[in-house]
């Protein structure tokens, strides 16, 4: 019997092109949806004739309740190797076998220069000023040699972050709760006494910190007011690192002097959301983990897990 595989979240429609799906054809009819399934239900509705589900990143939650709404259900696959939306325990009780993929931490470093360098230039109002015929020159670039780069995170994108910041010639600094000399001595950064003295003194705020209980709020109003007026913020993390609300307000008052982010609270993010037309404010929509080679891994390896599946000897099992 066929088995029908859905793949979540396909946007650019390249699942099936960027890798080999031949390994599972004859077995697996592969079904892509472009679209996003905001609700419970709605993911319900459209899986409910599926036996095997590809799920990108974070974006949709996988619990209990929607476990027990999908009884035909037999393997998750999510790219990456960790995920916090995923009930790992209901899997388990419904018989779901739940598997991962590799992930590059390649792409969320470039995207992070991206953000920060667009902001220091101001590539975004620049160019579109071009385009439009306005002003020759409007805005006054920011120099990154010889200022400083604070980083929350010092881990795999937070120590390549800081490498490409010390061959700008930039003064670089870290901070995180468990940080230690030997570390930022090994990455060749300076340790931060604490992260108000990061905030305070540095000229880019870069956050490099996986989500948790120490981590959710890290950044609220009252350490975004430590920071300097001419500072940047750039997450490419996690939204709920920085809060939302705190973030927006010191956008729109001006107390510090743009941000670049890429995570947030909701995604995709709705229709008129403030976060859609903040000031100061360079978004792109979660593009972090987005590049060809980084897909390519995703899919590649998401048809080897069904492939192991079929075989009865699931790899890469997550839970």
């Amino acid at each position: 019997m066929t088995l029908r595989c859905a793949v979540l979240d396909d946007f650019q429609s390249v699942a099936t092109t960027v890798a080999d799906w031949s390994p599972v054809a004859g077995a697996v009819e592969v079904v892509t949806f472009s679209t996003h399934f905001a609700t419970e239900d709605e993911l319900t509705a459209a899986l409910a004739d599926f036996d095997i589900v590809v799920t990108l990143r974070e974006r949709n939650a996988f619990s209990a309740d929607l476990f027990a709404r999908l009884p035909r259900l037999k393997l998750l696959v999510a790219s990456g190797m960790r995920n916090s939306v995923i009930d790992f325990a209901a899997a388990e009780r419904h018989g779901v076998t739940v598997c991962g993929t590799a992930s590059s931490s390649t792409p969320p470093v470039e995207l992070t220069w991206a953000l920060l360098l667009g902001l220091a230039r101001g590539i975004v109002p620049e160019a579109t000023a071009l385009r439009s015929g306005a002003p020759w020159q409007s805005t006054l670039g920011a120099d990154l040699h010889g200022r400083r780069l604070g980083l929350l995170g010092l881990g795999k994108i937070g120590s390549r972050v800081a490498r490409v910041g010390l061959a700008f010639g930039m003064d670089v600094v870290a901070w995180s709760q468990n940080l230690t000399r030997e570390r930022t001595d090994e990455v060749g950064t300076g340790l931060a006494a604490s992260k108000e003295e990061l905030l305070e003194t540095s000229d880019f705020v870069s956050v490099h910190l996986a989500l948790g209980d120490r981590t959710r709020g890290l950044l609220g109003a009252a350490e975004l007011a430590l920071m300097r007026p001419t500072a940047y913020l750039v997450n490419t993390s996690r939204a709920a690192i920085v809060d939302q609300d705190a973030l927006l307000a010191a956008l729109h008052a001006g107390t510090i002097a743009g941000a670049g982010i890429d995570v947030f609270d909701t995604e995709p993010l709705p229709a008129g959301h403030p976060m859609r037309s903040a000031p100061r404010l360079l978004a792109t929509p979660h593009l972090g983990y987005v590049s060809r080679a980084n897909y390519a891994t995703y899919y590649g390896e998401a048809v080897e897990d069904i492939r192991a599946f079929l075989a009865g000897t699931p790899v890469r099992r997550l839970g």
